[in-house]
């Protein structure tokens, strides 16, 4: 795997289940958590020094990455690969979000 920045949208009619993403990310070598936030919280510009890998559960977040100038905008079954040291913040959407979290 690289370490670049890449969006992975799911491409299937249905969203996978949780079980079925946490098993992708252990396959990956991953060692995955989950999270979640409320409806409309965010976060603040930031940093990781880490490889940041997010599949969105269910519910939506959108991530602002302000020196590459792009939003991303991840529904459930997408992936974000994140670099470490990109500066980025984040928005959750309407319906909060739930999240697995992997680091490279």
């Amino acid at each position: 795997m690289t370490n670049t920045l890449r969006v992975t949208l799911w491409q299937a009619a249905n969203p996978p289940t949780e079980s079925l993403l946490l098993e992708i990310m252990t396959q990956q070598g991953l060692n995955p958590y989950r999270w979640s936030n409320r409806p409309h919280d965010s976060y603040s510009a930031h940093k990781h020094e880490f490889h940041k890998v997010v599949y969105v559960v269910s519910g939506s977040i959108t991530f602002n990455l302000p020196i590459l100038k792009k939003q991303i905008a991840l529904n459930a079954g997408d992936r974000l690969d994140l670099p470490a040291g990109v500066v980025h913040s984040a928005q959750v959407g309407a319906e909060g979000v739930v999240c697995l979290e992997g680091h490279r």
